[in-house]
C-alpha cells in the first residue's frame, strides 16, 4: 500500500473493501485474513481492524467456521427528479427534495466581505458583503454533509439562521422571488480536516466527496456558491448518460447504519 497517504492503513483497506462490497464482488464471501494480509501487505491486526469497522456498520458478518460474508446492502433512499422541460431543473428539484427529507444544524450565518474567489464566482465586487452560511445536514442515521454557502447579500436579506434551519436555500431564494435557472457543478475528493471530521463524526484524514456548485437564476446571474463535503458512505451522485440528447442526473442519500470512523 502507498506509504505517503495520511489515512491509517486499516482505514485505507476499509475503503477498498467498502467499494468492493458495493460492487458485489464478495457474493460468496470475503477472502480470509491471511489472503487479505498478502493482498495488502499488512499485519493481521490491521486487517482485523478494517473488518471490524465493516462489521460495526452492519456490512459484513463474521462467524467462526463460516468465514466473513457480506450482509445485504443497505437501502438507498432518494427522490427521482421530477419531469421538467429544462435539463438541469430535475436535478435542482431533486436537491430541494433531498433537503426536505433530511435535517440541518446551522453552525454559522453572518455577513462577510467577499474574497477574491467568492467575488469572482458570484460576480460581485471584491469586498462586497455576502451571506456566508455553514450547515451540517443529517439523516436519521447521522451526519451526511458539511455545507458552506455564499449568497449575495441583497438576495439573503429575507432569511437568516431560523429560516436556514427549516428550509433549503434554493427554496428560500424562490420564496423571495428568485427564479432558479441552471447550475455548474464539479465533484472531486478531499480529506477531512479536524473541524469537518468532528461535525461528520469521522476520523481526521477520512476521504470525502467534495462538491462545488454555482447556481444561476433564469437570467444567468449567480445566486449561490456552494462548497459541500459529503460522507461517501451516505451520499452518491448518479448520472444517466444516453447515447444522445439530454443528460439526466440525480443525487441519492444512502440509508446506512451509523458509521463512525475510529
Amino acid at each position: 500500500m502507498a506509504q505517503d497517504s495520511p489515512l491509517p492503513k486499516y482505514h485505507r483497506i476499509y475503503l477498498v473493501l467498502l467499494e468492493q462490497l458495493g460492487e458485489g464482488r464478495f457474493a460468496n464471501g470475503l477472502p480470509g485474513e491471511h489472503a487479505l494480509m498478502a493482498q495488502f501487505g499488512v499485519a493481521r491486526v490491521t486487517i482485523r481492524r478494517a473488518l471490524e469497522q465493516l462489521a460495526a456498520q452492519g456490512l459484513i458478518t463474521r462467524e467462526p467456521g463460516r468465514g466473513t460474508r457480506p450482509i445485504e446492502p443497505a437501502d438507498k433512499v432518494g427522490v427521482s427528479p421530477k419531469a421538467s422541460h429544462a435539463q438541469l431543473t430535475g436535478l435542482l428539484e431533486n436537491l430541494v427534495s433531498m433537503g426536505l427529507t433530511t435535517t440541518v444544524k446551522v453552525l454559522e450565518v453572518r455577513g462577510v466581505s467577499a474574497s477574491e474567489s467568492v467575488a469572482q464566482a458570484l460576480q460581485v465586487a471584491l469586498g462586497s458583503e455576502v451571506q456566508k452560511a455553514v450547515r451540517v445536514r443529517s439523516t436519521r442515521e447521522g451526519p451526511l454533509s458539511h455545507i458552506t454557502t455564499y449568497v449575495p447579500q441583497e438576495l439573503a436579506k429575507a432569511f437568516g439562521r431560523l429560516e436556514l434551519s427549516r428550509k433549503p436555500i434554493l427554496l428560500l431564494l424562490e420564496e423571495s422571488g428568485v427564479k432558479v435557472g441552471h447550475a455548474h457543478q464539479t465533484i472531486s475528493a478531499r480529506l477531512a480536516d479536524a473541524t469537518v471530521a468532528q461535525h461528520l463524526e469521522i476520523s481526521v484524514g477520512a476521504a470525502l466527496l467534495a462538491v462545488r456548485r454555482l447556481i444561476f437564476d433564469d437570467a444567468g446571474k449567480p445566486i449561490q456558491w456552494l462548497h459541500g463535503l459529503y460522507r461517501p458512505d451516505r451520499y452518491e451522485y448518479q448520472m444517466e448518460l444516453p447515447s444522445a440528447g439530454s443528460m439526466d442526473a440525480k443525487v441519492r442519500v444512502i440509508k446506512d447504519l451509523s458509521a463512525r470512523f475510529t
